[in-house]
């Protein structure tokens, strides 16, 4: 299994997160569908004021690129992106690519 970690930033409004929030509690089944098809096992959301980390558990052989970009053309999911958009700190019709950051692994406890 891979492990991607990413963070993003939402608009600094308590309305416009707490509305953010409750899309997540919806996410379209055709988006969740596409998720789990180009190979992503798990995926979560955390949040700290308007800070986002997810993770994204895969399978062993998922290229970053490759099944993101696949992500991407799969049915709803540039509609999902334009929809939570509105939320988020990026420029209009940005990608997922250009709204996420992947982050860098500093530290792992010894196994």
């Amino acid at each position: 299994m891979k492990r991607y970690c990413q963070t993003l930033k939402l608009r600094d409004s308590n309305d416009l997160i707490a509305q953010y929030v409750e899309e997540h509690r919806h996410v379209w089944p055709e988006v969740q569908e596409g998720i789990k098809e180009v190979g992503i096992l798990d995926m979560q959301i955390y949040i700290h004021e308007n800070v986002l980390f997810m993770i994204v558990d895969t399978v062993d052989d998922f290229d970053w690129e490759a099944d993101m970009g696949r992500l991407a053309g799969l049915p709803r999911q540039a509609e999902w992106e334009e929809h939570v958009g509105r939320f988020q700190v990026a420029a209009e019709g940005a990608s997922s690519k250009e709204k996420w950051v992947l982050m860098d692994k500093i530290f792992e406890l010894e196994k």
